[in-house]
């Protein structure tokens, strides 16, 4: 046990990771005000993460302290299935942050250029890099970014605000797209049904 717990009440490490993955917020556009409440839903999941992982196992406690005792990792608490898959966890949650990262910068980049980038006043479609595929890259990063934080360390605050959060930009996803449906007409209308949302080829 002492071993699991060494890496505790680490919280220079709980604010390293709050930054490091905060980094992707910079390239997500914010139109609305309503486009910073998923946000701060990603930033109440980052902080779980960061915390559990690195400051307080609070989930640990609390389960304990509801069954009457101590569970063993990987049970709604630290590394996933670590005794079935070792800290294959770990690498799914690199693989899922280079990925994530990846989308989110191709679409920021894409979108800057493209759109934001308007010499006459007006948007341009952008049906380049990743949005040949999906229409919502950015929040799908973000999605799989947190989903790869889950892999590696799942605890209990964050299995309950991962649904709650695809809620979220998912609905915010369907209201963009009713505006670019304003902007653009007919041209997003059939951008629509050549691409997917959020996961090409799926959905």
């Amino acid at each position: 046990m002492e071993n699991l717990e060494s890496h505790f009440y680490n919280w220079f490490g709980v604010l390293f990771f709050i930054v490091l993955y905060s980094i992707a917020l910079l390239f997500i556009p914010f139109y609305r005000k309503m486009d910073k409440k998923p946000a701060g839903t990603y930033i109440a999941f980052l902080i779980a993460f960061a915390i559990e992982m690195h400051g307080i196992p609070f989930s640990m406690y609390v389960i304990s302290w509801i069954v009457g005792k101590n569970l063993p990792e990987g049970i709604l608490w630290g590394h996933t299935l670590i005794s079935e898959i070792g800290f294959w966890g770990m690498y799914i949650n690199i693989g899922c942050a280079i990925v994530a990262m990846s989308l989110i910068i191709n679409g920021w980049y894409n979108i800057y250029k493209k759109y934001w980038s308007k010499e006459s006043g007006e948007g341009k479609l952008v049906m380049t890099g990743v949005y040949r595929y999906i229409r919502h890259p950015q929040y799908t990063g973000l999605l799989l970014l947190s989903f790869g934080m889950i892999a590696e360390w799942a605890t209990l605050p964050m299995l309950i605000l991962y649904p709650v959060m695809i809620g979220m930009y998912w609905r915010l996803a369907k209201r963009e797209e009713q505006d670019m449906l304003k902007e653009f007409g007919d041209e997003y209308s059939e951008y629509m049904k050549a691409t997917k949302m959020l996961i090409p080829f799926v959905i």
